[in-house]
This record gives structure tokens, C-alpha cells and sequence, in this order.
């Protein structure tokens, strides 16, 4: 009847430490999803400036990627997946200051993107981005830089005779909702870190290998002289030996003396 006690104890120590495996990969992986969102929804076009140009060319448009407005952003991502890399190989309090310092990046992806983008920003946006084009190109020249030429399609058209719009997805929420994420993984970091499982933990050597002090010099002295390891513990102490042997003829002297004895 006392078999089943140490069943139970088995499994209840298993299922706490599934349980902190299981919150720990989740945690690792809300974390993984929020920074790739920003760094995803950070490259993507939030914004066109269309310029009118005289008839009958067409209208210039040039987008105006998130990254180019809020360059905080991806480079906040970044480091949010340098985090998480983190915690794979920290424990215990430096754990906790690594989920302390990615609930910090989070804060300022969300505040980055929560201000408002004026018009404005996006022309400047959207001026920068076309003359880093027009400087790569062969020679200056403006083809193929997304400008049509022309007085409208020109870096002074884009903030005169120009107007913004802004793009259909609201990829700068989604930024935002990323930054949340990561703000939650780096709280339950800080809060349960500590509990879960360490990835170098299985390196460590454990106590039971650790080498057997031997305790008579006079032992260890007479096990080398016979070219016994004393370190091992399968190997029995010298002096163990011989008081054996000695024990076991002496006790063998004293039965056939107790038989003829008897005889």
C-alpha cells in the first residue's frame, strides 16, 4: 500500500515543471511575434505624397514607409529580439533585469508611434526618401527614383504642390500592438523568469560525480603502490582489502577447529 507515494510525488513535481516549461515558451514566443510585427509593419508604406504634374503628364506619387517616419521603431524591434535572445541564456536576476529592459523597449515602441503624423512630417518623409534616391543613381538623375520629371515631380514640388494620403492599413497600430506585446513579455519575464527553465543547466556537473575523498593516507598510499585508482568508487581502499582477507582466514581457521572440535 505505500507504493503509490512516491508515484504521487513523481508526478507532482513533473507537472509544476511542465507547467513553467510550457509558460515559458509561450512567453518566449508572444515576444517573437510582437517584435517581428514592428519590424514587419515598420517597412511597409504608411503614407503617399501625390503631386500633381502639368497636363497631360500623370501624377507623381511617393510612398512614405513607416521606418522613414518613426525610425525609432525598427530599430526598437531589433533590439526587442536581441531580448529575447537574452533570456535564453540568463537566469535567476539578471533574467529579471533583461525582462525589465524589455518591457522598456516596448514602452518606447508604443510611444513612438502613438503621436500623431502630420502632413508634414510625411513631405519630409517622403523629401528625404527622394533625395537618397536620386543621390544613388548613375549621375543624379532622378529616373527610376520613383520621380516623374518635371516642375511638380520635383524635391520642391513634394512639399508646394503636393498632397498626402494616407494608406489604407493602419500599419501604425499595428506597430503599436507589436510594442504591447512585447511590453507583456517583458513583464512576465521580470515576474516568473526566475521559475523557469535555464538552458545551461544540463552542463552543469552534478553532485553524485564528484570524486570520493579518501580518508586514510595510509589507504591511498597502498592502493597507488598497487596501481588502483583511489578516486574510484567501485574500487575498494587497500586497507579494506587486507583487513578482509585478513578477517575472512581468520574466521576460516576458526571453523574447521569448531568441526573437529565438535567431531
Amino acid at each position: 500500500m505505500t507504493a503509490p507515494g512516491p508515484v504521487t510525488d513523481r508526478m507532482g513535481t513533473r507537472r509544476p515543471a511542465a507547467a513553467a516549461r510550457r509558460e515559458y515558451l509561450l512567453t518566449l514566443l508572444a515576444g517573437a511575434v510582437g517584435a517581428a510585427v514592428v519590424l514587419l509593419a515598420a517597412r511597409q508604406g504608411w503614407a503617399r505624397v501625390v503631386t500633381t504634374e502639368p497636363h497631360p503628364l500623370p501624377e507623381s506619387r511617393v510612398a512614405v514607409r513607416g521606418q522613414d517616419l518613426v525610425p525609432a521603431a525598427g530599430a526598437l524591434g531589433l533590439a526587442a529580439l536581441a531580448g529575447l535572445a537574452a533570456v535564453l541564456a540568463t537566469r535567476g536576476l539578471a533574467r529579471r533585469a533583461v525582462g525589465g529592459l524589455l518591457a522598456a523597449f516596448g514602452l518606447a515602441i508604443a510611444a513612438s508611434v502613438s503621436l500623431p503624423v502630420t502632413a508634414a512630417q510625411v513631405r519630409s518623409a517622403a523629401v528625404g526618401a527622394t533625395a537618397a534616391q536620386a543621390g544613388s543613381a548613375p549621375g543624379g538623375s532622378t529616373v527610376g527614383s520613383g520621380i516623374t520629371p518635371g516642375t511638380g515631380g520635383s524635391i520642391a514640388g513634394l512639399a508646394l504642390a503636393s498632397h498626402v494620403e494616407m494608406a489604407a492599413f493602419p500599419w501604425r497600430w499595428a506597430v503599436l500592438a507589436g510594442g504591447l506585446l512585447v511590453i507583456g513579455t517583458g513583464l512576465l519575464v521580470a515576474w516568473r523568469g526566475a521559475r523557469w527553465p535555464v538552458m545551461s543547466s544540463r552542463y552543469d556537473q552534478p553532485a553524485s560525480s564528484k570524486p570520493v575523498a579518501v580518508a586514510d593516507p595510509a589507504s591511498l598510499w597502498e592502493s597507488l603502490s598497487q596501481g588502483l585508482d583511489p578516486t574510484d568508487s567501485a574500487t575498494p581502499p587497500a586497507g579494506s582489502t587486507t583487513a578482509s582477507g585478513t578477517s575472512g582466514a581468520a574466521s576460516g581457521g576458526h571453523g574447521p577447529g569448531r568441526s573437529d572440535g565438535a567431531g
